[in-house]
Protein backbone atom coordinates (compact mmCIF):
# COMPACT_ATOMS: atom_id res chain seq x y z
CA UNK A 1 0.00 0.00 0.00
CA UNK A 2 1.26 3.48 -0.81
CA UNK A 3 1.57 6.12 1.90
CA UNK A 4 -1.83 6.42 3.59
CA UNK A 5 -3.93 9.36 2.50
CA UNK A 6 -4.63 11.72 5.38
CA UNK A 7 -8.35 12.05 6.06
CA UNK A 8 -8.27 15.83 6.26
CA UNK A 9 -6.76 15.99 2.75
CA UNK A 10 -10.06 15.02 1.12
CA UNK A 11 -12.88 14.57 3.65
CA UNK A 12 -15.78 17.00 4.07
CA UNK A 13 -19.53 16.68 4.29
CA UNK A 14 -21.38 17.83 1.19
CA UNK A 15 -21.83 21.61 1.35
CA UNK A 16 -24.22 24.38 0.26
CA UNK A 17 -26.86 23.16 2.73
CA UNK A 18 -27.02 19.67 1.19
CA UNK A 19 -25.87 17.92 4.37
CA UNK A 20 -28.54 19.31 6.72
CA UNK A 21 -31.31 18.89 4.16
CA UNK A 22 -30.34 15.25 3.55
CA UNK A 23 -29.41 13.99 7.02
CA UNK A 24 -32.63 14.40 8.95
CA UNK A 25 -31.78 11.26 10.92
CA UNK A 26 -28.57 12.82 12.28
CA UNK A 27 -30.65 15.72 13.59
CA UNK A 28 -32.98 13.24 15.27
CA UNK A 29 -29.95 11.67 16.99
CA UNK A 30 -28.91 15.00 18.49
CA UNK A 31 -32.40 16.13 19.38
CA UNK A 32 -32.89 12.74 21.06
CA UNK A 33 -29.71 13.24 23.11
CA UNK A 34 -30.31 16.79 24.34
CA UNK A 35 -31.83 15.52 27.59
CA UNK A 36 -28.58 13.78 28.52
CA UNK A 37 -26.72 17.09 28.27
CA UNK A 38 -29.36 18.96 30.27
CA UNK A 39 -29.26 16.25 32.94
CA UNK A 40 -25.47 16.59 33.15
CA UNK A 41 -25.80 20.36 33.57
CA UNK A 42 -28.36 19.80 36.34
CA UNK A 43 -26.14 17.28 38.19
CA UNK A 44 -23.28 19.77 38.42
CA UNK A 45 -24.62 23.23 37.52
CA UNK A 46 -22.06 25.71 36.19
CA UNK A 47 -21.33 28.58 38.54
CA UNK A 48 -22.59 32.03 37.59
CA UNK A 49 -19.14 33.51 38.23
CA UNK A 50 -18.82 35.95 35.36
CA UNK A 51 -16.28 33.84 33.45
CA UNK A 52 -16.71 32.75 29.84
CA UNK A 53 -18.71 29.55 29.28
CA UNK A 54 -17.30 27.74 26.25
CA UNK A 55 -19.04 24.99 24.30
CA UNK A 56 -17.68 23.22 21.23
CA UNK A 57 -19.42 21.30 18.46
CA UNK A 58 -16.71 19.04 17.05
CA UNK A 59 -17.41 17.67 13.59
CA UNK A 60 -20.18 20.20 13.06
CA UNK A 61 -20.58 20.00 9.25
CA UNK A 62 -22.89 22.89 8.33
CA UNK A 63 -24.34 23.14 11.84
CA UNK A 64 -27.92 22.42 10.83
CA UNK A 65 -28.27 18.99 12.41
CA UNK A 66 -27.21 20.24 15.87
CA UNK A 67 -28.87 23.66 15.75
CA UNK A 68 -31.91 22.85 17.90
CA UNK A 69 -29.95 20.80 20.43
CA UNK A 70 -27.31 23.53 20.82
CA UNK A 71 -30.05 26.10 21.25
CA UNK A 72 -31.72 24.10 24.04
CA UNK A 73 -28.42 23.65 25.84
CA UNK A 74 -27.27 27.27 25.56
CA UNK A 75 -30.64 28.60 26.69
CA UNK A 76 -30.31 26.38 29.77
CA UNK A 77 -26.81 27.71 30.40
CA UNK A 78 -28.03 31.28 30.00
CA UNK A 79 -30.84 30.69 32.52
CA UNK A 80 -28.39 29.25 35.03
CA UNK A 81 -25.63 31.81 34.40
CA UNK A 82 -27.02 35.27 33.58
CA UNK A 83 -23.65 36.97 34.08
CA UNK A 84 -21.49 34.69 31.92
CA UNK A 85 -20.59 35.36 28.32
CA UNK A 86 -21.18 32.27 26.19
CA UNK A 87 -18.67 31.28 23.53
CA UNK A 88 -19.91 28.73 20.98
CA UNK A 89 -17.09 27.23 18.93
CA UNK A 90 -17.88 25.13 15.86
CA UNK A 91 -15.12 23.06 14.35
CA UNK A 92 -14.63 20.69 11.44
CA UNK A 93 -11.98 19.92 8.85
CA UNK A 94 -10.64 22.78 6.71
CA UNK A 95 -12.64 21.69 3.63
CA UNK A 96 -15.93 22.08 5.50
CA UNK A 97 -18.47 24.62 4.21
CA UNK A 98 -18.15 27.17 7.00
CA UNK A 99 -19.96 29.82 4.98
CA UNK A 100 -23.09 27.67 5.09
CA UNK A 101 -22.53 27.08 8.81
CA UNK A 102 -22.55 30.81 9.55
CA UNK A 103 -25.58 31.39 7.35
CA UNK A 104 -27.52 28.73 9.28
CA UNK A 105 -26.39 29.85 12.74
CA UNK A 106 -27.09 33.51 12.02
CA UNK A 107 -30.57 32.82 10.70
CA UNK A 108 -29.95 33.49 7.00
CA UNK A 109 -31.59 30.24 5.84
CA UNK A 110 -34.98 28.64 6.37
CA UNK A 111 -33.58 26.73 9.37
CA UNK A 112 -34.58 28.36 12.64
CA UNK A 113 -31.58 29.39 14.75
CA UNK A 114 -31.03 30.07 18.43
CA UNK A 115 -28.39 32.77 17.99
CA UNK A 116 -30.51 35.92 18.04
CA UNK A 117 -32.45 34.78 21.10
CA UNK A 118 -29.48 34.47 23.49
CA UNK A 119 -27.70 37.60 24.69
CA UNK A 120 -23.97 37.92 25.34
CA UNK A 121 -23.33 35.06 22.90
CA UNK A 122 -20.24 34.81 20.71
CA UNK A 123 -20.26 32.33 17.83
CA UNK A 124 -17.06 31.38 16.04
CA UNK A 125 -15.55 28.53 14.07
CA UNK A 126 -12.20 26.77 13.94
CA UNK A 127 -11.22 24.73 10.89
CA UNK A 128 -9.35 22.33 13.14
CA UNK A 129 -9.50 18.55 13.30
CA UNK A 130 -10.70 17.15 16.61
CA UNK A 131 -7.65 14.90 16.53
CA UNK A 132 -5.69 17.92 17.83
CA UNK A 133 -6.49 20.56 20.44
CA UNK A 134 -9.10 23.10 19.44
CA UNK A 135 -9.35 25.55 22.37
CA UNK A 136 -6.81 26.57 25.06
CA UNK A 137 -6.12 24.27 28.02
CA UNK A 138 -8.63 24.53 30.86
CA UNK A 139 -11.04 26.74 28.89
CA UNK A 140 -13.73 24.25 27.81
CA UNK A 141 -16.90 23.78 29.83
CA UNK A 142 -18.88 21.54 27.48
CA UNK A 143 -17.46 19.62 24.54
CA UNK A 144 -19.96 18.05 22.18
CA UNK A 145 -19.43 15.71 19.25
CA UNK A 146 -21.98 13.59 17.40
CA UNK A 147 -21.82 11.29 14.37
CA UNK A 148 -18.15 12.21 13.89
CA UNK A 149 -15.50 10.45 16.00
CA UNK A 150 -15.61 7.29 13.87
CA UNK A 151 -13.37 9.18 11.44
CA UNK A 152 -9.73 8.27 11.98
CA UNK A 153 -6.72 10.28 10.84
CA UNK A 154 -5.78 7.87 8.04
CA UNK A 155 -6.53 4.42 6.66
CA UNK A 156 -4.06 2.07 8.40
CA UNK A 157 -4.26 -0.78 5.88
CA UNK A 158 -5.75 -1.36 2.47
CA UNK A 159 -9.04 -3.21 2.69
CA UNK A 160 -9.18 -6.30 0.44
CA UNK A 161 -12.48 -6.97 -1.34
CA UNK A 162 -14.46 -4.29 0.50
CA UNK A 163 -14.62 -0.53 1.06
CA UNK A 164 -15.18 -0.38 4.85
CA UNK A 165 -13.59 -1.94 7.92
CA UNK A 166 -16.86 -3.64 8.85
CA UNK A 167 -16.23 -5.95 5.88
CA UNK A 168 -12.77 -7.01 7.08
CA UNK A 169 -11.32 -9.73 9.29
CA UNK A 170 -7.92 -10.82 10.57
CA UNK A 171 -4.90 -8.52 10.40
CA UNK A 172 -6.70 -5.76 8.51
CA UNK A 173 -9.51 -5.63 11.06
CA UNK A 174 -6.94 -5.57 13.85
CA UNK A 175 -5.06 -2.72 12.16
CA UNK A 176 -8.24 -0.64 11.96
CA UNK A 177 -9.19 -1.38 15.55
CA UNK A 178 -5.69 -0.52 16.78
CA UNK A 179 -5.74 2.75 14.84
CA UNK A 180 -9.24 3.46 16.15
CA UNK A 181 -8.10 2.85 19.74
CA UNK A 182 -5.07 5.13 19.34
CA UNK A 183 -7.06 7.96 17.76
CA UNK A 184 -9.85 7.62 20.35
CA UNK A 185 -7.39 7.83 23.24
CA UNK A 186 -5.76 10.85 21.62
CA UNK A 187 -9.18 12.46 21.09
CA UNK A 188 -10.03 12.02 24.78
CA UNK A 189 -6.63 13.27 25.95
CA UNK A 190 -6.97 16.43 23.85
CA UNK A 191 -10.45 17.06 25.22
CA UNK A 192 -9.30 16.44 28.81
CA UNK A 193 -6.57 19.02 28.35
CA UNK A 194 -9.12 21.53 27.03
CA UNK A 195 -11.70 20.91 29.77
CA UNK A 196 -11.91 23.00 32.90
CA UNK A 197 -12.30 20.97 36.08
CA UNK A 198 -15.98 20.08 36.34
CA UNK A 199 -16.46 20.51 32.60
CA UNK A 200 -17.89 17.63 30.64
CA UNK A 201 -18.09 15.95 27.26
CA UNK A 202 -21.30 14.86 25.53
CA UNK A 203 -20.28 12.33 22.86
CA UNK A 204 -22.88 10.65 20.68
CA UNK A 205 -21.08 8.66 18.05
CA UNK A 206 -21.51 5.81 15.62
CA UNK A 207 -20.58 2.42 16.98
CA UNK A 208 -21.48 -1.26 17.21
CA UNK A 209 -24.14 -2.02 19.80
CA UNK A 210 -24.58 -5.06 22.03
CA UNK A 211 -26.48 -6.88 19.27
CA UNK A 212 -23.78 -6.27 16.65
CA UNK A 213 -25.78 -3.59 14.85
CA UNK A 214 -24.16 -0.54 13.27
CA UNK A 215 -25.06 2.23 10.82
CA UNK A 216 -27.11 0.82 7.97
CA UNK A 217 -26.79 -2.73 9.32
CA UNK A 218 -29.70 -3.37 11.65
CA UNK A 219 -31.37 -6.41 10.17
CA UNK A 220 -32.20 -5.41 6.61
CA UNK A 221 -29.98 -4.82 3.60
CA UNK A 222 -26.45 -3.88 4.69
CA UNK A 223 -25.58 -0.40 3.48
CA UNK A 224 -21.80 -0.86 3.40
CA UNK A 225 -22.10 -4.21 1.65
CA UNK A 226 -24.30 -2.50 -0.92
CA UNK A 227 -21.70 0.25 -1.35
CA UNK A 228 -19.11 -2.43 -1.99
CA UNK A 229 -21.25 -4.54 -4.32
CA UNK A 230 -22.14 -1.58 -6.54
CA UNK A 231 -18.56 -0.24 -6.64
CA UNK A 232 -17.21 -3.71 -7.45
CA UNK A 233 -19.86 -4.02 -10.14
CA UNK A 234 -18.45 -0.90 -11.77
CA UNK A 235 -15.00 -2.52 -11.56
CA UNK A 236 -16.28 -5.69 -13.19
CA UNK A 237 -17.77 -3.62 -16.03
CA UNK A 238 -14.47 -1.81 -16.58
CA UNK A 239 -15.82 1.58 -15.49
CA UNK A 240 -13.23 1.88 -12.73
CA UNK A 241 -9.82 0.20 -12.42
CA UNK A 242 -8.60 -2.33 -9.88
CA UNK A 243 -6.30 0.31 -8.41
CA UNK A 244 -9.25 2.68 -7.98
CA UNK A 245 -11.38 0.02 -6.31
CA UNK A 246 -8.49 -0.81 -3.94
CA UNK A 247 -7.97 2.89 -3.14
CA UNK A 248 -11.59 3.35 -2.05
CA UNK A 249 -11.42 2.86 1.72
CA UNK A 250 -13.55 4.66 4.30
CA UNK A 251 -11.29 6.28 6.95
CA UNK A 252 -13.64 5.11 9.70
CA UNK A 253 -13.69 2.77 12.68
CA UNK A 254 -16.89 1.61 14.35
CA UNK A 255 -16.16 0.84 18.00
CA UNK A 256 -18.02 -1.32 20.47
CA UNK A 257 -19.22 0.08 23.79
CA UNK A 258 -16.31 -1.65 25.53
CA UNK A 259 -13.87 -0.05 23.11
CA UNK A 260 -15.42 3.37 23.69
CA UNK A 261 -15.34 3.08 27.47
CA UNK A 262 -12.05 1.20 28.02
CA UNK A 263 -9.82 4.31 28.42
CA UNK A 264 -12.32 5.76 30.90
CA UNK A 265 -12.64 2.67 33.08
CA UNK A 266 -9.00 1.64 33.34
CA UNK A 267 -7.20 3.47 36.20
CA UNK A 268 -3.87 2.82 34.47
CA UNK A 269 -4.87 4.49 31.18
CA UNK A 270 -3.50 7.95 30.30
CA UNK A 271 -7.08 9.23 29.91
CA UNK A 272 -8.10 8.13 33.39
CA UNK A 273 -4.88 9.49 34.87
CA UNK A 274 -5.55 12.83 33.18
CA UNK A 275 -8.79 13.09 35.17
CA UNK A 276 -11.57 12.16 32.74
CA UNK A 277 -14.35 10.01 34.20
CA UNK A 278 -17.30 8.25 32.59
CA UNK A 279 -20.68 9.28 34.01
CA UNK A 280 -23.00 7.60 31.54
CA UNK A 281 -22.88 5.25 28.54
CA UNK A 282 -25.67 3.61 26.57
CA UNK A 283 -26.53 2.62 23.01
CA UNK A 284 -29.58 3.71 21.08
CA UNK A 285 -30.92 3.08 17.60
CA UNK A 286 -32.63 5.99 15.84
CA UNK A 287 -34.59 4.69 12.84
CA UNK A 288 -34.04 5.95 9.31
CA UNK A 289 -36.78 8.56 8.76
CA UNK A 290 -36.98 7.86 5.02
CA UNK A 291 -37.44 4.11 5.49
CA UNK A 292 -40.03 4.75 8.21
CA UNK A 293 -42.03 6.99 5.87
CA UNK A 294 -41.95 4.28 3.18
CA UNK A 295 -43.00 1.51 5.57
CA UNK A 296 -45.86 3.66 6.79
CA UNK A 297 -47.14 3.92 3.24
CA UNK A 298 -46.59 7.63 3.02
CA UNK A 299 -44.26 7.57 0.00
CA UNK A 300 -43.71 5.39 -3.05
CA UNK A 301 -40.63 3.24 -3.56
CA UNK A 302 -39.35 5.72 -6.15
CA UNK A 303 -39.79 8.68 -3.80
CA UNK A 304 -38.20 6.72 -0.95
CA UNK A 305 -35.14 6.03 -3.09
CA UNK A 306 -34.99 9.63 -4.26
CA UNK A 307 -34.98 10.96 -0.67
CA UNK A 308 -32.84 8.20 0.87
CA UNK A 309 -29.80 8.21 -1.41
CA UNK A 310 -28.88 11.88 -0.71
CA UNK A 311 -28.43 11.09 2.99
CA UNK A 312 -25.85 8.45 2.04
CA UNK A 313 -24.21 10.70 -0.50
CA UNK A 314 -23.94 13.66 1.89
CA UNK A 315 -21.08 11.98 3.79
CA UNK A 316 -19.81 9.13 1.59
CA UNK A 317 -19.23 10.92 -1.71
CA UNK A 318 -15.70 12.19 -0.87
CA UNK A 319 -14.53 8.62 -0.24
CA UNK A 320 -15.59 7.38 -3.68
CA UNK A 321 -14.31 10.53 -5.35
CA UNK A 322 -10.95 10.15 -3.61
CA UNK A 323 -10.67 6.55 -4.75
CA UNK A 324 -10.73 7.58 -8.41
CA UNK A 325 -7.47 8.40 -10.16
CA UNK A 326 -6.44 12.04 -10.22
CA UNK A 327 -5.42 11.44 -13.82
CA UNK A 328 -9.09 11.35 -14.80
CA UNK A 329 -10.63 14.73 -15.69
CA UNK A 330 -12.77 16.15 -12.89
CA UNK A 331 -15.91 15.89 -15.01
CA UNK A 332 -15.24 12.21 -15.65
CA UNK A 333 -14.78 11.49 -11.94
CA UNK A 334 -17.99 13.36 -11.13
CA UNK A 335 -19.87 11.38 -13.79
CA UNK A 336 -18.65 8.06 -12.37
CA UNK A 337 -19.74 9.03 -8.87
CA UNK A 338 -23.11 10.14 -10.23
CA UNK A 339 -23.40 6.76 -11.94
CA UNK A 340 -22.63 4.98 -8.67
CA UNK A 341 -25.32 6.78 -6.67
CA UNK A 342 -27.73 6.47 -9.58
CA UNK A 343 -27.31 2.70 -9.43
CA UNK A 344 -27.95 2.72 -5.70
CA UNK A 345 -31.11 4.77 -6.20
CA UNK A 346 -32.34 2.45 -8.95
CA UNK A 347 -31.69 -0.59 -6.74
CA UNK A 348 -33.69 0.87 -3.84
CA UNK A 349 -36.52 1.98 -6.12
CA UNK A 350 -36.78 -1.53 -7.63
CA UNK A 351 -36.38 -3.49 -4.37
CA UNK A 352 -36.99 -1.08 -1.47
CA UNK A 353 -37.70 -3.56 1.33
CA UNK A 354 -34.89 -3.78 3.87
CA UNK A 355 -33.09 -0.63 2.79
CA UNK A 356 -32.55 2.17 5.32
CA UNK A 357 -29.83 3.85 7.34
CA UNK A 358 -30.75 3.36 11.00
CA UNK A 359 -28.42 5.35 13.27
CA UNK A 360 -26.65 3.20 15.87
CA UNK A 361 -24.83 5.30 18.45
CA UNK A 362 -23.04 5.07 21.74
CA UNK A 363 -24.16 7.98 23.94
CA UNK A 364 -21.57 9.03 26.53
CA UNK A 365 -21.23 11.70 29.19
CA UNK A 366 -17.71 12.18 30.62
CA UNK A 367 -16.53 14.72 33.19
CA UNK A 368 -13.15 16.09 34.22
CA UNK A 369 -12.40 15.78 37.93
Amino acid sequence: MTKPRQTDDFMAMKGAGYYSRATIGAKHVMDNAAGLILDALARQPPADDGSIFTMTDMGCADGGTSIDMVGRVLRDVRARCPSRAIQMVYTDLPRNDFSQLFQIVHGLTDIQSYAKGIDNLYVMASATSFHVRIVPPGSLNLGHSATASHYITEVPAQIPSHVHMVGTTGDVRQAFEAKGAKDWENFLLNRTSELAVGGFLALFNFGIDEEGRYLGHTGGVSMFDTFNDLWRGMLDEGLITGAEYAATNFPQVYRTVDQFTAPLNDPSSPVYKAGLRLEHAETRVVPCPFAEAFRAGGVSAVDFARSYIPTLRSWSEPVFMAGLSGDRPAAERAALVDEFYGRYEALVAARPDGHGMDYVHCYMICRKV
